[in-house]
């Protein structure tokens, strides 16, 4: 029976984890940018084209469905070529994993970074979530994997505790939920704590949020604790070297013949002879004398 739940469960997680044809991000971080900029301690948010990500997205009302920890270079893991694994993650299936950096150059991505995190508590995370590379997901656990498989509407107040895991083994765990372990491990807040304001049930929603199972990717972004750093702009932008395919920068000369606003019109001069007459415009009837009308 337990073989028979096993295997049932490797298809459904293999189906999840499938990617959708057809992704194409808007709006890619720059790899080298992405190299330069990201740190020790820093959070990826990934914007994921699996069949999983679409339904996190609809339960989170969110862009993000994944999310990874960046940890640096770990000895004695690295791909074929040579490139080293920097990022600590979890996925249904496979259980946590270090991954390169690599992995995510295709999608749209954020860095979420806590601020003020020490030095030596930045490594301890980093440590912490180095430390359980192996754990994983017991696939014989069906009914945690059908619940991705059945597109119902959700009403709100279900749509967190969907994104949980319902085993209660602490050995089996999602990407948010990884992270967010390794942060309470320094007493680091993902997200702010209760207030007097909001309704009851929001109240009710922050309470159960404490259990790191209900966290999403989404709450990394939202956290008042962590900044977003986006690579294109952190080490400098400049927006006149950028080059379009659709129109041609315009040359100094044509760029300087025009401009926002319409020269004023200055008004004919006064000659002593129509001293006493109206201001005469283009196209305007002039009345000098109630008998002579005259017509500019």
């Amino acid at each position: 029976m337990g073989l028979m739940l096993d295997t049932v469960g490797k298809l459904i997680a293999r189906y999840l984890q499938k990617e959708l044809p057809g992704y194409e991000p808007f709006t890619p971080s720059d790899p080298e940018r992405l190299r330069e900029v990201i740190r020790e301690g820093d959070v990826l948010l990934v914007e994921g084209n699996n069949h999983i990500s679409g339904i996190i997205k609809y339960l989170t009302q969110s862009t993000w469905s994944h999310a990874a920890l960046y940890v640096g270079p770990i000895e004695g893991a690295m791909e074929p070529d040579g490139e080293p694994h920097v990022l600590i993650e979890a996925n249904i299936g496979e259980g946590v994993t270090s991954v390169p950096l690599s992995k995510y150059f295709p999608y749209h991505t954020r860095v979420c970074r806590p601020v003020g995190l020490s030095y030596e508590d930045r490594t301890t995370v980093c440590r912490y979530a180095i430390n359980r590379i192996g754990f994983g997901y017991d696939t014989k656990n069906i009914l945690d994997l059908m619940r991705y498989l059945i597109p119902l509407p959700i009403p709100q107040r279900w749509r967190r505790r969907m994104i949980a895991f319902g085993s209660g083994d602490p050995t089996k765990i999602i990407c948010s939920a990884l992270i967010a372990q390794a942060f309470d491990a320094v007493r680091y807040p993902i997200l702010p704590k209760i207030t007097r304001g909001g309704s009851r049930q929001a109240r009710r929603e922050i309470l159960h949020i404490r259990d790191s199972s209900l966290y999403m990717p989404r709450d990394f972004d939202i956290s008042p604790y962590f900044e977003v750093v986006k690579p294109t702009i952190e080490l400098g932008f400049d927006y006149t070297a950028l080059h379009w395919a659709d129109k041609q920068k315009p040359l100094p000369e044509v760029a300087g013949a025009f401009g926002p606003f319409p020269e004023p019109i200055s008004a004919p001069a006064l000659s002593s002879e129509t001293s006493g007459a109206e201001t005469k415009f283009p196209g305007e009837e002039v009345i000098i004398n109630p008998r002579i009308r005259l017509v500019a």
